[in-house]
């Protein structure tokens, strides 16, 4: 994993698989405080019956939720069962941030987007 500083907040990258891990709060912190964001934020739901393979929390070593988030088209996420962080798999951080954010064209994808060059689909 490789440690990358954006907007003061450190974002793990994975160089073999493209995943990344946020900490706890460090997704509410890139999004910021709207109301779409805390829409998004309270569509995100447990859902034990995915049968998709559970990764283990980098923290605590333990078999992580699979979270559906969104309303419409969900993404699959994987969340530490004690709230260590949030796991996105290679491409799902840039679709969360697009179903949070007001318009497409902001700053934390921009970066992102750069970052990866076009590791983020």
């Amino acid at each position: 994993m490789v440690i990358l500083e954006l907007q003061q907040i450190e974002i793990d990258y994975c160089t073999f698989c493209q995943g990344i891990w946020l900490d706890a709060g460090e997704l509410e912190a890139l999004l910021g405080d709207t109301q779409q964001v805390q829409d998004l934020l309270t569509s995100f739901k447990i859902d034990d019956a995915i049968r998709e393979k559970r990764i283990k929390c980098p923290i605590c070593n333990k078999k992580m939720h699979k979270i559906q988030a969104g309303q419409h088209n969900p993404i699959i996420i994987d969340k530490c069962r004690i709230d260590h962080g949030l796991w996105f798999d290679s491409g799902e951080l840039q679709q969360i941030i697009e179903m949070g954010s007001l318009h497409k064209e902001n700053e934390i994808l921009i970066l992102l987007k750069d970052i990866f060059t076009n590791k983020l689909k």
